[in-house]
């Protein structure tokens, strides 16, 4: 399937970078019928095929109790992928709308379908739950916290649950929305509707709309907000690539520098072939060491000879004064 290779390209960094999957895992995936959760819901049963450590996967969707929910599409689907499904019913709708008229239902709603889904993965055989929070998700919820409990925070790349022996995970923090929607349009995915009336009507869907106005005149606002999150290292993100910071028993900074590698190839007009710069970064001052590596070396050995065969001989040079 061609639409998934990107989506899957983000997924495999995501995992490689944060280790979010060990050989023998089983992996619940909340499955809420929304374009994020069946786009890492595909993406995960794709990896299966080729990721070097062998897991499982299950789903799991949390039956909100709303009147008309179907799940009969999303479970085909699973089947056709090899997944093995499960609806989780409850009265989540009820308690929270009837019975307690929360005014802010979000939050409240949000615990209770994660305890049900923990609950589910548990009773599942899982160790692991992935979750489809993705790039975009990453930066509204920094500036959720920033804007409404006035603190630097986020969700994690990967949390430890001690209280139930679980593992969190969002393998696609590295997509984009506008990525997720791209492969969307071209998938044939049993995306629902969601029946809850707090639908769209969330701050974090005002948020939304003013992280986009915002970089309506400010190109990349995003991705500077996301890079600083994880330059900053905020609730375990890392630089792409790099490692965690690490500190001596006393909280200072250790002396050794993870490595960093990068990669560049040119093609200079004095060279016949292509050659690459690697970059290492890994002493305590930050210094650069430049090591150059020739590619082709028979292309320049063979523009070397060229060069040669066609310049005047030493003999021929001295004989012209005569």
């Amino acid at each position: 399937m061609k639409e998934i290779q990107r989506i899957l390209s983000f997924t495999r960094r995501a995992v490689d970078d944060y280790r979010m999957i060990e050989a023998g895992d089983r992996i619940a995936v909340g499955i809420s019928g929304g374009k994020d959760s069946l786009t890492l819901l595909t993406a995960l049963a794709e990896l299966r095929r080729f990721y070097p450590l062998p897991y499982t996967l299950c789903g799991i969707t949390v039956d909100m109790g709303f009147a008309g929910a179907d799940h009969s599409a999303i479970a085909a689907y699973c089947e056709r992928l090899g997944v093995e499904y499960r609806v989780v019913p409850s009265d989540i709708a009820e308690i929270i709308f009837n019975i307690r008229k929360e005014k802010n239902p979000c939050s409240l709603c949000a615990n209770m379908r994660r305890g049900a889904l923990h609950a589910a993965a548990k009773e599942m055989g899982c160790n692991r739950v992935a979750l489809g929070h993705h790039f975009d998700d990453v930066v509204d919820t920094f500036m959720l916290n920033l804007f409404f409990e006035g603190r630097i925070g986020c969700f994690s790349p990967v949390t430890y649950l001690s209280n139930t022996d679980l593992h969190l995970i969002r393998p696609l923090l590295y997509a984009q929305e506008k990525d997720i929607l791209y492969y969307v349009r071209h998938a044939d995915l049993p995306i629902t509707e969601s029946l809850c009336p707090e639908n769209h009507t969330t701050e974090r869907e005002n948020m939304k709309q003013l992280l986009k106005t915002l970089e309506a005149s400010n190109k990349g606002l995003r991705h500077r907000i996301f890079g600083a999150i994880c330059r900053g290292e905020v609730d375990g993100f890392k630089p792409a690539g790099g490692k965690l910071r690490t500190y001596d028993n006393e909280g200072k900074r250790a002396t050794k520098r993870p490595l960093r590698v990068l990669f560049v190839y040119r093609k200079p007009r004095h060279y016949g072939g292509a050659f690459g710069i690697q970059i290492k970064e890994g002493v305590a001052t930050g210094q650069r060491l430049l090591l150059y590596k020739i590619k082709n070396q028979r292309s320049a050995a063979r523009s070397g000879r060229d060069r040669s065969a066609n310049a005047p001989r030493a003999e021929d040079r001295g004989s012209r004064g005569t």
